[in-house]
């Protein structure tokens, strides 16, 4: 008998709770930037949030907060926590940000 085959017998009250949050910024402890199968690269040559209606959308966007403002005019990727998704790059109006395949 399976795991599942015991839980299909049970009723929902006798099921243990998931998906507590038993205290503030647990997302912090578990690093997902392992689950990536491409990363984001920043083009040096295109200024990112040069022009104020082009700032910060892929930061503002970013579903992982994963990208942060290093500078006014700066932005970096924090690889511990970005997925890979994409969002950034495509969100991008300057085309500054390319996703490249994970090694």
């Amino acid at each position: 008998m399976t795991i599942q085959d015991e839980y299909r017998k049970k009723g929902w009250k006798d099921l243990p709770p998931g998906g507590i949050v038993d205290r503030p910024a647990t997302a912090l402890d578990y690093k997902t930037g392992t689950w990536r199968a491409f990363r984001p690269i920043r083009n040096k040559d295109k200024k990112i949030c040069q022009n104020p209606e082009n700032c910060l959308i892929c930061w503002a966007l970013c579903p992982d907060a994963a990208i942060k403002r290093v500078e006014p005019n700066e932005l970096e990727f924090d690889m511990d926590y970005c997925k890979g998704c994409g969002v950034c790059a495509l969100e991008c109006p300057l085309k500054a940000i390319e996703m490249e395949q994970e090694e």
